[in-house]
């Protein structure tokens, strides 16, 4: 099974903040979601929102709720998150994304939550918050999966471009099909 997350914030917004503007591209077997380029705009506060999504995935995936609606933070981007006899699935508005286990959601939006947070400067009002919820998902994720974080580079980003944070999974978990 594959599923990617990507986070990122929008150009020509200055210094990296807490409350930048950025989008969500969710991709699966079966889908896409993304919240760029739609009329009326999708965009949102994308390091909130990362945190919303950690925060509320976190406590679905340790509860015994059926379903996870999903909704960013200043916007009207949703994702719904299901549980099924097989494990989970992944939606968008226009259907199915992804059928995925817990340990490959898991990980999947850790990594990317990971990867768009070095771009977060630590002295930031979001940054507690940030740390507070990646701590608490964390366990969420198979220790051999999970990748240790790295300190955090000036505003480097991945590959050079600032606030661009992926994922993408493809692996195979105790318990998961081939």
């Amino acid at each position: 099974m594959v599923i990617t997350f990507q986070f990122t914030v929008r150009p020509g917004q200055g210094a990296p903040s807490g409350f930048d503007m950025g989008d969500m591209l969710v991709t699966g077997a079966l889908g896409t979601a993304n919240s760029s380029g739609h009329v009326p705009d999708q965009g949102m506060m994308i390091y909130l929102s990362v945190v919303h999504l950690l925060d509320t995935l976190g406590r679905f995936l340790q509860g015994d709720a059926r379903v996870l609606s999903y909704i960013g933070v200043d916007t009207s981007f949703k994702l719904v998150v299901r549980r099924n006899k097989d494990g989970l699935s992944v939606a968008g508005k226009d259907g199915v994304i992804a059928r995925a286990t817990v340990p490959e959601l898991a990980s999947a939006v850790l990594r990317a939550a990971e990867e768009l947070g070095r771009s977060l400067p630590q002295e930031d009002p979001v940054a507690s918050d940030w740390e507070t919820v990646l701590t608490a998902f964390r366990p969420l994720v198979p220790t051999a999966t999970r990748r240790r974080p790295s300190a955090r580079p000036s505003s480097a980003g991945v590959n050079g471009i600032p606030g661009v944070g992926t994922a993408f999974v493809k692996d195979t978990f105790p318990g998961s099909a081939p």
